[in-house]
C-alpha cells in the first residue's frame, strides 16, 4: 500500500469552515484529522472528523432519480444525468415562456455553500430571474445586508487583538461554532473581558465577566439603553462622530426615549447592570460584537443590527486593531460578486424580485441604491457578502409559490438546503412546493424536501472537490481546500449542474470553464498563479489589512459616512432611526419560545442518519425551567407538545436550571430518516421547529421581512405518551415517557 499523503480541505459539514487534514491513500480518503498547523489544530468538531462515516453512509444518493408516482409518494426510477438535464431544461423553458423568468426560483445553502463560485446567480441573472433566496436570509446574510446600509460593509471582529467581546445570545461551544469558541477562550486567556446578553445561563454566560439575562426579543431596547448611557456620559469618540457620521443629533433624541428605567422594564435587566455593560464597552481599548443568529431573527432585527453597527462606530471600535475590521474585497481573488453578473439582469426584472417592495433590506432595491457607493470604495458595484445581498424574501417567495400572487412561481430548485424544513411556516412551504410544475433538488441524502421533487440529483462532498474558501467576500482570507478523492461516478458538483444547464439553455459562452479547477485558476488571476500552484505554496493566504481604511475613500454609503440616521431607509419610507418593537403578548400563549439552537451532533437538519452522532441525541427535547416544569407537572422524560399560533410539535422534556423561567427552547431541524411515512415528511411535520414559526405580517421585521424566531408566544401541555408514529423507530426504543 502506498504511503498516505496529507491534503488540506475546508470542512463543509457545517458553515464555520474549519480546515482539516485529509489522509489519502491510493486515491481515497482514509482518515480525517485536525489540522496539523499549531495555530489551527484546535479548530475541529466531531462532526467534521466523522465525515467519512457521514458520506459513506448506505443512505447516500448515488444515482439521479426521477419521480414516477404522485408528488411526495416516494416512488422513483433511476435515470442518467443527460436524461434528467434534458427534461429539466425542456420543462424550465416551457415554464419561463408561459410565466416569465421570474417564475423560476432557487433556494441554496448548506453543504454546497462556498463551492458554488457564483454559478447559480450567474445563470439566474442571465436567464432573468431575481428570485434567489437562501437560509442566510435568517442567518448572517441579512446581517451583512443591514450592515451595508449603516456602514457600507460588513466588518469582521478582530478576536486576536481585542480587549472585550460581546456575545449577543450566541453560545459557541467546543463542537459548535468551534473556531469562534476558540477565539473567545484565547481572548479571555490574554485578559480580554466578556459580556454576554442571553436569557439562558449558557456556557459562555457562565464564563462571562458580566451576564445580562434579558428577556428574549428585547435586544434592540438593550442597545438603545447602552446608547443612552454612552451619549449622556459622553463616552463616545467625539472626533469620529463629528467627522465620520451623519444623524448624531437625531439619534440622540431617539435614545433619550429609552432611559434606563424604561429599558429595565422592557428587558428585565437591572439599570445598574445595563449602565455597567455600556461603560465597559465604551471604555475598552478595543472591543468587538461578533455575529449572532439572535439579532438576525427578531421582529426588530434591522434595528438591533443597526444598533450594533452604530455602537461599534461611535465608540471608536470600527476598523481598528482589536475592533471590527472593514476588509473589502480580496485583491488577490476575483470575488463571487463579480462572477454572479448582477449587472446582467435588467432593472425591470430586479423590480419583480419578491420582497422588493415590502421588505427591501436585502433585495436588489437596496442593493441598487448602494451600487455606486460600493463601486467608489471597493471597486465593484455589487458586494454579495456572505451571499446575503440581492435576495428574494423567503416568506414572499413561498407565498407566491403557494398562491401565485403577485404572480405565479412554478419552477423551484433546492440545492442542498432541505428547504421545506429550513424557513418559517413549514406548512406553507410544503403547500408551495406541492403547487410547482417542476421541482429539482441537488442533495446527498433523501430529505423531506427531496421527496417532494420531480428530480433528485446526487451531489459531491467537500472531500471530493477542490475549493478556495474566501469567507464569502467578508474578509481577505484565502484558505486552500484540495480534492481528497473522486466522488462516486454519478455524484456531480453544483458547478457541473449549472454548467450543463447553461449549455442546454444556449448560455454556454458565459460558462467557459471546463472544470472547477479552471474556474479557480481564473479567480486567482490577480495573484498570478494557478489553483495547483496556490495549493502547493499556501495553506492559507491573508491579505494585509490597512486600518481606518475609510480615511481614504470614506464609507460605501450615500453620505460617505456611517449613517446613524439612514438615508436609504428614509428614502424607502421606513424609520431612519433604530427603534424597539416586540410581538404582542397573548395570554393563551404564556411562554417565550426560541428555536434554532444547535445540538452539537447536528448541523441544521442534517446528520440524523449517522449512528454515532444520533446516539448522542436520539430524540428532540424541550428545555424548560424547573419552576415552569413544576407548574405544568412535567418531569424529565415526559412527552410534551409546544403550540404556537402556527402549529404544534412534540418532544421530550428536559428540565434545565440554565433556562430562564417563562421561556422554552426547541432544538433545530428534527425529523426521523428511518420513518417510512415519507409523504408526511418522516416526522418533520410533527417535530421540526419551523412548524411553529408564523410569518404573518405582524410576525415579520418591517425592513427585512424576517420572522421572530427568538421569543415568540407559545404554550405547552403534557402528552400521555410518545406519538404513535415513533413506534417505527427500531434503533431508538421509545417508552411511554422519553427514551430507554
Amino acid at each position: 500500500m502506498a504511503k498516505a499523503k496529507v491534503k488540506r480541505a475546508v470542512c463543509a459539514v457545517c458553515d464555520i469552515a474549519c480546515q482539516l487534514d485529509l489522509h489519502v491513500t491510493d486515491g481515497a480518503v482514509t482518515d480525517v484529522q485536525p489540522n496539523s498547523n499549531p495555530v489551527l489544530k484546535d479548530n475541529f468538531c466531531f462532526k467534521g472528523l466523522r465525515a467519512l462515516e457521514i458520506y459513506n453512509s448506505k443512505e447516500r444518493l448515488l444515482k439521479p432519480l426521477k419521480r414516477v408516482g404522485e408528488r411526495g409518494e416516494g416512488k422513483w426510477e433511476e435515470v442518467s444525468w443527460d436524461e434528467a438535464l434534458d427534461d429539466i431544461v425542456y420543462r424550465l423553458k416551457s415554464i419561463i415562456d408561459r410565466y416569465g423568468p421570474e417564475s423560476f426560483a432557487v433556494s441554496s445553502s448548506g453543504w454546497n455553500i462556498g463551492v458554488d463560485n457564483g454559478m447559480c446567480r450567474r445563470f439566474m441573472n442571465l436567464v432573468g430571474s431575481p428570485n434567489y433566496t437562501s437560509g442566510v436570509a435568517y442567518c448572517m446574510g441579512n446581517t451583512a445586508a443591514v450592515n451595508k446600509i449603516t456602514l457600507g460593509w460588513y466588518p469582521w471582529p478582530d478576536f486576536v487583538n481585542t480587549d472585550l467581546v460581546v456575545l449577543n445570545g450566541h453560545n459557541p461551544r467546543r463542537h459548535s461554532w468551534t473556531p469562534i469558541y476558540n477565539f473567545v477562550r484565547q481572548a479571555q486567556a490574554r485578559g480580554a473581558k466578556l459580556i454576554v446578553l442571553d436569557p439562558r445561563v449558557s456556557g459562555q454566560a457562565e464564563r462571562a465577566d458580566l451576564h445580562l439575562q434579558l428577556r428574549s426579543g428585547t435586544d434592540s431596547a438593550m442597545y438603545l439603553g447602552w446608547l443612552n448611557v454612552i451619549i449622556a456620559e459622553r463616552l463616545y469618540d467625539e472626533e469620529f462622530v463629528r467627522d465620520w457620521t451623519v444623524g448624531f443629533d437625531a439619534l440622540k433624541e431617539r435614545v433619550n426615549q429609552y432611559p434606563l428605567e424604561r429599558v429595565e422594564a422592557i428587558t428585565g435587566v437591572p439599570a445598574s447592570q445595563i449602565a455597567e455593560a455600556a461603560r465597559m464597552y465604551a471604555a475598552a481599548k478595543s472591543a468587538c460584537i461578533p455575529w449572532s443568529p439572535v439579532t438576525d431573527q427578531q421582529v426588530s432585527s434591522t434595528s438591533s443590527l443597526r444598533l450594533q453597527g452604530i455602537i461599534k462606530a461611535i465608540c471608536g471600535h470600527l476598523d481598528v486593531p482589536g475592533g471590527e475590521l472593514m476588509y473589502g474585497f480580496n485583491p488577490d481573488y476575483i470575488p463571487e460578486s463579480v462572477i454572479e453578473l448582477h449587472e446582467a439582469i435588467s432593472p425591470a426584472q430586479k423590480a419583480k424580485q419578491l420582497g422588493y417592495t415590502n421588505h427591501p433590506a436585502f433585495t436588489y432595491r437596496v442593493g441598487e441604491k448602494l451600487a455606486e457607493h460600493t463601486q467608489r470604495v471597493y471597486g465593484h458595484p455589487y458586494a454579495n457578502i456572505t451571499m446575503g445581498c440581492y435576495m428574494a424574501n423567503p416568506t414572499e417567495l413561498f407565498r407566491a409559490m403557494a398562491d401565485e400572487k403577485p404572480y405565479p412561481v412554478k419552477a423551484f430548485f433546492s440545492l442542498g438546503n432541505n428547504t421545506m424544513m429550513s424557513f418559517a411556516n413549514q406548512p406553507q412551504i410544503k403547500r408551495a412546493i406541492m403547487n410547482q410544475e417542476l421541482v429539482v433538488t441537488h442533495e446527498l441524502f433523501m430529505t423531506p424536501t427531496a421527496n417532494l421533487a420531480d428530480y433528485v440529483l446526487p451531489g459531491d462532498t467537500w472531500l471530493e472537490r477542490p475549493n478556495i474558501h474566501d469567507s464569502w467576500n467578508w474578509r481577505s482570507w484565502l484558505v486552500t481546500s484540495e480534492k481528497g478523492m473522486e466522488p462516486p461516478e454519478e455524484c456531480k458538483s453544483v458547478f457541473y449542474f449549472w454548467k450543463e444547464l447553461a449549455g442546454r439553455f444556449g448560455l454556454g459562452e458565459h460558462f467557459p470553464w471546463r472544470s472547477i479547477e479552471e474556474l479557480l485558476d481564473y479567480r486567482l488571476k490577480p495573484l498570478g498563479m494557478s489553483f495547483e500552484q496556490f495549493c502547493a505554496t499556501h495553506d492559507m493566504k491573508i491579505h494585509p489589512k490597512e486600518y481606518r481604511s475609510y480615511r481614504q475613500k470614506g464609507f460605501a454609503t450615500p453620505s460617505g459616512k456611517v449613517e446613524l440616521y439612514s438615508s436609504i431607509l428614509d428614502d424607502l419610507g421606513f424609520d431612519p432611526l433604530p427603534y424597539h418593537r416586540e410581538l404582542a403578548r397573548d395570554e393563551s400563549f404564556p411562554f417565550n419560545v426560541f428555536i434554532g439552537v444547535r445540538e452539537e451532533p447536528y448541523f441544521m437538519t442534517g446528520q440524523r442518519h449517522v449512528p454515532s452522532l444520533r446516539n448522542m441525541s436520539p430524540i428532540p427535547k424541550i428545555f424548560i425551567h424547573p419552576d415552569d416544569a413544576d407548574t405544568y407537572q412535567l418531569v424529565n422524560g415526559d412527552w410534551a407538545e409546544v403550540t404556537s399560533k402556527n402549529g404544534s410539535v412534540s418532544a421530550v422534556i428536559e428540565i434545565r436550571k440554565d433556562m430562564m423561567s417563562g421561556h422554552l427552547r426547541i432544538p433545530r431541524g428534527w425529523w426521523f430518516p428511518e420513518l417510512t411515512d415519507v409523504i408526511d415528511g418522516a416526522g418533520a411535520h410533527q417535530h421540526n421547529d419551523a412548524v411553529l414559526i408564523a410569518d404573518d405580517d405582524e410576525y415579520l421585521d418591517y425592513e427585512q421581512g424576517v420572522p421572530q424566531l427568538k421569543g415568540f408566544p407559545g404554550a405547552i401541555r403534557k402528552l400521555p405518551s410518545a406519538p404513535d408514529h415513533l413506534s417505527q423507530l427500531n434503533n431508538y426504543k421509545i417508552k411511554r415517557s422519553g427514551v430507554e
